[in-house]
């Protein structure tokens, strides 16, 4: 029996809850399409279900792809936060945090392609809305950085917020190269990173 309009079935046999279908298949159609060549219509088709359902979760097709980042963001917010209060040396804290981050955003590679490809479609209170949770990230995570410096464990000398942007430039710029056929795994791509970031601000 094919899914129901109203998202209660999904063809086999089995629920899904119609938030979870419409994102997924909004992220499939992104990725494929790219965000401005899909329509509401394509993505309320793809999933089976109305335009009103979709209304009633998503208010547009912008909170679509708010959404689509959001859910990885609030991960290796949540991540990060784990770490970063840990009992562990800070050393041990910051590479745990590196890795992570290299490791979370390939495994949603799509989702992240597909946002810094299309965020310039954001309206303004959902781009200062992710401005404002990755500035956030970005701060907890160069909190380790400075705690660090002040106890002596990392050099001084190289201002935090540039080693932020040092190690998160190689992040952003995963999707460009990275290939899950490739020579190496996540784990080994997040530990090669993590481990040039902890050279470069050892003293």
């Amino acid at each position: 029996m094919a899914g129901t309009k109203d998202g209660t079935g999904n063809g086999d046999g089995t629920a899904k809850p119609v938030a979870q279908r419409l994102l997924a298949t909004a992220t499939r159609l992104f990725a494929e399409q790219g965000y401005d060549r899909t329509s509401v219509q394509e993505i309320v088709d793809a999933a089976g279900v109305t335009k009103g359902a979709l209304y009633h979760y998503f208010g547009s097709k912008d909170d679509l792809l708010h959404e689509v980042y959001g859910r990885v963001l609030r991960l290796q917010q949540e991540r990060l936060d784990h770490f970063a209060d840990a009992d562990a040396p800070v050393e041990q804290r910051l590479r745990d945090a590196a890795a992570d981050v290299v490791v979370t955003t390939i495994e949603n590679l799509d989702d992240t392609k597909i946002f810094f490809r299309s965020m310039h479609h954001l309206g303004p209170e959902k781009d200062k809305q992710v401005r404002a949770e990755r500035r956030r990230y970005h701060e907890r995570f160069r909190a380790l950085i400075e705690e660090g410096q002040r106890t002596g464990v990392f050099a001084a000398d190289i201002p935090a917020d540039l080693v932020v942007d040092y190690h998160f430039g190689s992040v952003h710029h995963l999707g460009t190269w990275y290939r899950e056929d490739g020579p190496l795994s996540p784990q080994q791509v997040a530990d090669h990173l993590a481990e040039l970031l902890l050279r470069a601000l050892r003293p």
